[in-house]
């Protein structure tokens, strides 16, 4: 069990934190939530789960989802545009890679996810950024299909 929860760590640990930081654009919550979750996988018994995947994006997601909903609950009323934290790279990326990666960010992109609600953030980046259809994020979010 401890040799594959290893090899899951690592297959998955990249997934997770994608969804994370996706939905929280601080990389420091987005590794505390990651590390909550496998945790949690950890702590659960493997005869339980079915798909390690699917368990890893439905925690991820319900972690992120408090998360968000804690910060704003604690958020300084600031008046300027959110922007998320930028993730840095191990510098290996030469100069047009990264000011593409950069322009791939747009700033409606960035309004559309602030002016969202946490479960439709999630929902949004879930399907549009990770292609999962809506019943699968309707059974991650504990919501109806239809909503």
């Amino acid at each position: 069990m401890r040799g594959d929860l290893d090899q899951i760590y690592r297959d998955l640990r990249p997934y997770a934190f994608a969804i994370a930081y996706r939905m929280l654009g601080s990389v420091s919550e987005a590794e505390d939530v990651v590390q909550d979750v496998f945790l949690r996988l950890a702590q659960a018994g493997d005869d339980q789960i079915s798909s390690h995947k699917a368990l890893v994006a439905t925690v991820t997601t319900r972690l992120a989802i408090d998360q968000l909903r804690s910060a704003r609950a604690r958020r300084e009323n600031y008046t300027g545009p959110w922007l998320p934290e930028p993730l840095l790279e191990d510098g290996t990326q030469d100069v047009a890679a990264t000011a593409e990666t950069t322009d791939s960010l747009t700033m409606a992109f960035l309004v559309i996810l602030e002016t969202l609600t946490p479960p439709e953030r999630a929902a949004f980046l879930l399907h549009d950024v990770f292609g999962y259809d809506y019943g699968e994020i309707a059974a991650m979010l504990d919501k109806t299909e239809a909503s």
